[in-house]
């Protein structure tokens, strides 16, 4: 992967998890929610918790990391998204202890990605809009558009699954960018990095998404 290729990566990414973060934080609603209903409530819930901790979290992100957790943890479909990422020709070799492992180490790097991501929220507009066109029943589309402080509008399209009587979510598209399929040629990447070896790509996973927060603070 060469050296700009990474650094777009990482980019996407981090603009990705500001983005993905602002959505996706609450309590897990029940399916009588539709899931428009269930990214609005997690944004006004995440908005306000922000405001009233901010400079708490800014303090001490480790808290911060502890408590998206908490409030992440049910709404992410975290098998789904770690399955895609490792894709079908890996996850199939995997035992079941190295699919948990993968995941645990997974929920670490995003919640640490989504941290660091919210921490620079400046008062964003937020918008939700409404659903639209024909849905897959038990899988929707929820479309967001933010507006940074320049006035420039980025579109978000996240894909919505119901599982157990919940909406989670399973993927985002930024700006086109289909975020599980940049995580994906990551992973694949990383394979090939440690010469296909599974355990050592899941045990230097955390590692290489906080290599790639590091790679996006560098000279543009």
């Amino acid at each position: 992967m060469s050296l700009q290729r990474s650094l777009d990566f990482f980019a996407a990414i981090r603009r990705a998890c500001l983005l993905l973060a602002f959505a996706l934080v609450c309590v897990p609603a029940q399916a009588s929610q539709t899931a428009v209903e269930v990214v609005q409530q997690t944004t006004d819930g995440l908005l306000a918790d922000l405001k009233a901790n901010k400079q708490l979290y800014k303090q001490n992100p480790s808290a911060f990391y502890g408590a998206l957790d908490r409030i992440l943890g049910p709404v992410v479909d975290l098998e789904g998204l770690s399955k895609g990422v490792m894709t079908v020709r890996y996850s199939r070799a995997a035992t079941p202890e190295q699919m948990k492992r993968f995941e645990e180490s997974f929920k670490i790097s995003l919640m640490r990605f989504y941290g660091n991501a919210l921490l620079e929220y400046d008062n964003q507009e937020i918008r939700v809009l409404p659903a639209g066109g024909k849905q897959e029943p038990g899988r929707e589309a929820v479309n967001m558009e933010i507006k940074d402080g320049k006035g420039t509008v980025y579109p978000l399209s996240y894909t919505m699954v119901e599982l157990d009587g919940s909406w989670r979510m399973r993927n985002v598209i930024i700006n086109g960018i289909n975020i599980g399929k940049l995580f994906r040629d990551q992973f694949a990447q990383s394979m090939k990095d440690h010469g296909n070896d599974l355990d050592k790509v899941i045990d230097t996973w955390a590692e290489t998404v906080s290599k790639a927060k590091q790679a996006t603070k560098e000279p543009a």
